[in-house]
């Protein structure tokens, strides 16, 4: 009896064999030929080529489905499809990078704000975040905070340009010029004719 309930298995997987083969062959023809598509920046049609193999279920389909909502300006749309991904890999950082630009886009900044906290609670040095938190930080006037993750990512990578330039402007308004002076200088190493940093000097003058 047992050993026919193992023929009886394998003859339904053989059956189903061919049916998935084909579903996985027309979803990477999907891709690709959306990908072709984006190209020419026809993210609509890019997004009916994909929703024609759509499979909920698919993690790779929900982004690519919120990349393309995003370039298409369906910014809704967008966060929704990377919000499923995020259900389906609550620790993975790319769908939580992903959601942040169509959710930015309609300003919502408090949801910007809490995927950048679950990023940081998960991976506490990475700089990308780290580095947009502090500009988010920056823009409120908040520079103590801001300086905080500033330095966490020059810590991490000392001659970074764009943190350097930051933290001078931060420490600027700080009141800590020699500190500001500083760095605006290290920002002239990297890019000698900075407008930026030349300007920050000027005013510390």
């Amino acid at each position: 009896m047992k050993g026919l309930q193992v023929i009886m298995v394998l003859m339904v997987m053989l059956i189903g064999l061919p049916q998935m083969q084909a579903q996985s062959a027309a979803t990477m023809n999907a891709f690709k030929q959306s990908y072709a598509q984006e190209k020419e920046g026809k993210y609509s049609d890019a997004i009916k080529t994909l929703k024609g193999v759509y499979d909920e279920k698919s993690y790779e389909l929900n982004l690519r489905l919120g990349w393309l909502h995003y370039m298409a300006g369906r910014f809704s749309e967008s966060t929704t499809y990377y919000q499923k991904c995020i259900e389906m890999y609550p620790m993975a950082i790319e769908p939580k990078l992903g959601f942040v630009y169509p959710a930015a886009a309609l300003g919502s900044w408090d949801k910007v704000g809490n995927q950048y906290k679950d990023i940081l609670a998960i991976d506490p040095n990475n700089t990308v975040v780290n580095y947009r938190v502090g500009l988010m930080n920056y823009g409120k006037k908040d520079y103590k905070s801001a300086a905080k993750y500033f330095e966490k990512v020059l810590n991490l990578y000392p001659f970074d340009y764009d943190s350097l330039l930051m933290l001078g402007w931060t420490k600027y308004f700080l009141g800590d010029s020699a500190k500001a002076k500083a760095l605006f200088n290290k920002v002239l190493l990297y890019s000698p004719d900075d407008k930026s940093a030349k300007e920050g000097l000027d005013l510390i003058k």
